[in-house]
C-alpha cells in the first residue's frame, strides 16, 4: 500500500468516527488532510450534515470553497468541536511536531479553540521520541526583524542549530501567512521537556509560536502499510 492510502485510511476513520452533524470543524493543513476534506464532503453529501470548517492557513480555506463546504472563521465560531490536522512527527507522549507547512501559528490557534484536536498521519509519522523520524527540526514563526538575535538565543539555551527556512519558488525566506519568517530549530538533545522548552522559547521576544504541540493532541490515527489504522490516545 502506498503512503497515500495510508494518509487516506487514517483521514477517513477520523471524520467518520468524529464529525457529527451541527458540528464547527477545523481543518488543518498538509497533504493528509486533502483527504479528510474529501471524506468530509462525501459525508455532507450521503447524510445531508450541516457542517462549519474553520480553515487553519490559506491552503485548508481553499480546499473547503473546492469542495463546496461551508466556510467559517473563529469570529462567529470561537468555539470548535473538533479539529483534524495532520503532524510532522507524534512521540509517545503525544508530543507534536508541526509547521513542516509554514502554518503552525494558525493551526496552533485553532486547536487552542478547539474541544478535541484529531491528528491524522501516516506511519512515518510515528515515533518514540521527537527527532527519531523527522529531521528537519522544529519550527519557529518569527517577527522578521528579530530572527538573528532568537537564534542565538534558543542555541545558547539548548544547543543545536538553526536555520532560516529558504523559499522554493521565490528568492529569499519563506514568509508565512502571518507576514512572519520561519526558523528550523535542528536540535541534538531528544530528552528535553518539551513543554518547558515550548515555554521558554515563547517568551523570547519576537517569538510568534513554536511548532511543538504539547498536550493539545487528544487522538492520533496513523495509517499503516499494511491498510489497517493505529489508535494512539491521551
Amino acid at each position: 500500500m502506498s503512503l497515500e492510502q495510508a494518509k487516506l485510511v487514517a483521514a477517513y476513520r477520523a471524520v467518520d468516527e468524529f464529525v457529527q452533524n451541527n458540528n464547527i470543524v477545523g481543518i488543518g493543513s498538509g497533504s493528509t488532510v486533502v483527504y479528510a476534506v474529501q471524506r468530509l464532503a462525501e459525508r455532507v453529501e450521503t447524510e445531508n450534515l450541516n457542517v462549519t470548517c474553520i480553515p487553519t492557513s490559506f491552503q485548508a480555506k481553499q480546499l473547503i470553497i473546492k469542495h463546496n463546504l461551508i466556510l467559517g472563521e473563529l469570529d462567529t465560531n470561537p468555539i470548535i468541536d473538533v479539529t483534524i490536522d495532520g503532524a510532522d512527527e507524534v512521540d509517545a507522549n503525544m508530543t507534536l511536531i508541526k509547521g513542516g507547512g509554514g502554518c503552525l501559528l494558525q493551526e496552533k490557534i485553532i486547536a487552542s479553540c478547539s474541544k478535541k484536536m484529531i491528528v491524522i498521519a501516516d506511519y512515518t509519522k510515528d515515533s518514540e521520541k521527537l527527532g527519531d523520524r523527522y529531521k528537519k527540526g522544529i519550527p519557529i514563526e518569527v517577527v522578521p526583524m528579530a530572527y538573528v538575535p532568537i537564534k542565538i538565543k534558543i542555541i545558547q539555551m539548548f544547543g543545536g542549530e538553526i536555520k532560516l527556512r529558504s523559499a522554493i519558488a521565490k528568492a529569499g525566506p519563506v514568509v508565512t501567512d502571518n507576514g512572519n519568517f520561519i526558523l528550523d530549530w535542528l536540535f541534538t538533545n531528544q530528552d528535553l521537556d518539551w513543554d518547558q522548552v515550548n515555554s521558554e522559547i515563547k517568551m523570547i521576544p519576537g517569538v510568534v509560536e513554536t511548532g511543538l504541540f504539547v498536550k493539545m493532541c487528544n487522538k492520533a490515527y496513523f495509517g499503516q502499510a499494511e491498510g489497517t489504522v493505529a489508535e494512539r490516545s491521551n
